[in-house]
Parts: structure tokens; sequence; C-alpha cells
């Protein structure tokens, strides 16, 4: 993350969509947020990175290395801004927003991560961009 006037950090990549250079990416993330954040805020935070750039490689790019998946991550005045935009057609998230996935379900559950873990959750029209936002003051996961 680089330090900027207007943001406390930023970080910005666009990777092929494979989950090795999701992995990459990650690590360095990872690197970068124990630096800044509160210590407790440091697993949820890459949980919702972690979350939202799997389902943009998988769901929304097929896993396909040739499309793009585009991250901003911004730290400001102690709120993650998570931005995630990918090359899919996007879906119909209004459909799934409350949905919960059952305890034997091997998948499903991204959209409870996402609104258990982020104060606020916002997809585009389309459903290929999610705009995820996490206080990290409150000293808690």
């Amino acid at each position: 993350m680089t330090r900027s006037r207007r943001f406390d950090c930023e970080m910005k990549t666009s990777l092929p969509a494979s989950l090795a250079a999701l992995e990459d990416f990650l690590a360095e993330f990872r690197r970068h947020s124990q630096a800044v954040l509160p210590a407790g805020n440091c697993f949820a935070a890459e949980l919702l990175v972690r979350e939202a750039l799997t389902n943009a490689v998988m769901h929304g790019c097929g896993a396909d290395p040739r499309k793009r998946v585009r991250c901003w991550l911004r730290l400001r005045k102690r709120r993650l801004l998570i931005a995630v935009a990918d090359d899919g057609d996007g879906f119909d998230w209004r459909s799934g927003r409350h949905a919960l996935a059952g305890s034997s379900d091997c998948s499903g559950r991204g959209m409870e991560i996402l609104r258990r873990y982020a104060d606020h959750v916002r997809f585009n029209h389309k459903g290929n961009v999610v705009t995820l936002t996490k206080r990290v003051d409150r000293g808690e996961q």
C-alpha cells in the first residue's frame, strides 16, 4: 500500500483471472495490511478481499487468465474501501442478496461472508463490480 495526500494508504492492481495470481496479490496485501491496519481487523480485511477476488476470478471470469480482475484498496480515516471489478458478464446480485447457504453446502457462502464482515456492500447494476466498506477503528474482527 502506498501513501498519498488523499488516502492514508492505497493499493491498486490488475490481475489475470487465475487463482495463482490472486494468491500472489493476497500475500502482498497481507504484508501491507499488517503494517497499516489495527491487528484485530487484518483477518476481516483479508477475508473480504479474498472472497471478492475469488468470486471475480471463478464466477465472473470463469478462471480464464485471458480475462482481467481489477482491485482497488484504499484506507482513509480508519475506513477501508475495497472495490473489485471483473471482465465477466455480471450476475443478478439482487436475487442472491439475502440467500443463506445450507450447513452442508460446499459453496454459496460468498454473500454471507460479505454481509457479515463488511459494514457496507454495494454492487453495480450489471453485477461485475462490488464495493465493500469496512471500518477498521473498532479493534475487532
